[in-house]
């Protein structure tokens, strides 16, 4: 499918993965507890068990997202043969505040702002994404966050939100994000298009996400091509 820029009035953004680099923050705060432990282990071998861990705790009733981590560290460390400490849970469930901004992120949302509205459709707590709001350089129309809507996605909480707060027909909307399992297979579930921003590109595995098949309508490497494709460049 070839996009149609003019259609769409409102880009919706994942965040962790698309627009902050998820993978190098979490990879690097489970390497440290891992180390602490006597333990070196592969990046791909933590993100991956932190996949497997966080899905599960992030289906059951909802848990604010500091809690996840907590759960989800405790769970890495059972796999990896070592018991995490209380300080540890506690660094480890505010790391998301240290996570960096991918480099091209701040340029390709100020461009796009120009001619779009901008939401924020995103798995964390509000204090959370505030830190690394921070570090985007922008304002946005709207923040949807999982502590607003009491669960995550791939549950369609946030994309019924958006589109109330929106209030204008869904086909004006663009949902832009890198994880296939946690929104581009439930955004096209609900029929909005959708762009995948493929930052993995080259990678083997799925990284910190779950596995997924979705195909979504068009997709890009990075968020420099998203500003391009989206602005007739």
């Amino acid at each position: 499918m070839t996009l149609q820029p003019d259609r769409y009035e409102l880009l919706t953004f994942d965040c962790y993965g698309t627009l902050i680099d998820w993978e190098t923050g979490l990879a690097d705060a489970l390497d440290r507890v891992a180390r602490a432990h006597g333990i070196e282990a592969e990046r791909e071998d933590l993100l991956a068990l932190f996949a497997q861990a966080e899905h599960p705790i992030q289906s059951g009733p909802y848990l604010p997202y500091r809690e996840v981590l907590r759960r989800a560290l405790a769970v890495v460390g059972e796999g990896l043969g070592f018991e995490t400490s209380s300080v540890e849970s506690e660094e480890f469930a505010g790391c998301v505040a240290h996570w960096p901004a991918f480099p091209d992120s701040p340029t390709a949302l100020e461009r796009l702002h120009d001619r779009y509205k901008l939401a924020i459709v995103s798995n964390v707590d509000d204090d959370l994404f505030a830190a690394s709001a921070a570090k985007l350089g922008i304002e946005f129309d709207w923040v949807v966050t999982a502590q607003q809507v009491g669960s995550y996605k791939p549950d369609p909480g946030h994309f019924h939100e958006i589109l109330d707060r929106f209030g204008g027909p869904q086909e004006r909307i663009l949902h832009v994000a890198q994880s296939l399992f946690h929104d581009v297979a439930p955004a096209r579930e609900l029929g909005f298009t959708t762009l995948w921003i493929n930052r993995r590109a080259g990678q083997a595995g799925s990284g910190a996400t779950p596995l997924a098949d979705a195909v979504p309508h068009a997709q890009v490497p990075d968020m420099a091509a998203a500003a391009r494709l989206l602005l007739d460049e």
